[in-house]
């Protein structure tokens, strides 16, 4: 019973937040999500800024190919699926990709490596009590963080639509589609059933995204720390191929993303 006592509140810790404030509205505030989204923002801001910087036509580095690499990857993908034209979309579509890349990558540390360091800093320099120290370090297994990068393409989608169509186009679009009526009057009594579908649909976008990237970045982060209760060599064991399969996992989701922001972005451009 101790011992699995014991199991239950490490991982009770583990996937415990580190908040600005225990309890009001800011307790929904996790400050380890958004420090460590904040410093791989700015490591992917930081490479790709030097790799351009010190971009050659001769004979490119490993790491200006890698880098071209994801660059020309991002590129076909907005060539096959977006048909309008902006200068958006591209830095946008790469910066979706290598981020969030990045803070579902963080799912490949040692699931106790950062959470030890911050209580050992914790207590060394603060004189915090270890059990009161927290840190979740994949950002994308937070649903604020997931929501709030949704909620960030769903402005953008509504930017894009009223770019390409003028406010009172999109209104319109709102009001009229996907029922289309011959006369006013058709279209003053389908409005309401327009703009409620118009408005499940648009909505249903962010939703989606958010909460599938959230449901396998949380379900991969919680089967890491069930693996590190087990001994060490059942970790070893187990560990090795479930890192491996996670790979996949963290890339396709980075993908995923980035394709549907840009399918999202180019029916946004479209006229019903």
């Amino acid at each position: 019973m101790a011992a699995e006592q014991s199991a239950t509140d490490y991982i009770v810790h583990h996937l415990t937040h580190w908040r600005a404030h225990t309890d009001g509205f800011w307790s929904g505030f996790h400050l380890d999500t958004f420090w460590v989204a904040l410093v791989l923002g700015f490591v992917f801001a930081g490479v790709f800024g030097l790799v351009a910087r010190r971009a050659t036509s001769g004979v490119p580095g490993r790491l200006q190919n890698f880098v071209e690499l994801i660059v020309e990857m991002v590129d076909s993908q907005i060539k096959d699926a977006f048909h309008g034209k902006s200068k958006v979309i591209g830095p946008l579509s790469l910066t979706i990709f290598v981020w969030v890349f990045l803070m579902n990558a963080m799912d490949f540390l040692p699931v106790d490596l950062l959470p030890v360091l911050a209580q050992w800093i914790g207590y060394t320099f603060f004189g915090a009590d270890p059990h009161h120290v927290y840190l979740r370090v994949v950002p994308t297994a937070d649903v604020n963080q997931t929501f709030a990068l949704s909620l960030s393409v769903l402005i953008v989608i509504i930017g894009f639509s009223i770019k390409a169509k003028g406010f009172f186009g999109w209104i319109k679009e709102l009001l009229t589609a996907p029922f289309h009526a011959s006369g006013p009057i058709g279209t003053i009594l389908l409005a309401p059933a327009n703009l409620t579908l118009q408005m499940v649909e648009l909505f249903a976008k962010p939703i989606s995204l958010s909460l599938r990237l959230f449901g396998n970045m949380y379900a991969g982060e919680l089967i890491f720390i069930l693996i590190a209760l087990l001994p060490w060599w059942v970790n070893w064991v187990l560990g090795a191929p479930w890192a491996i399969f996670h790979i996949l996992v963290v890339t396709l989701q980075a993908f995923v993303f980035m394709v549907l922001t840009i399918v999202y972005l180019s029916l946004a451009v479209e006229d019903h």
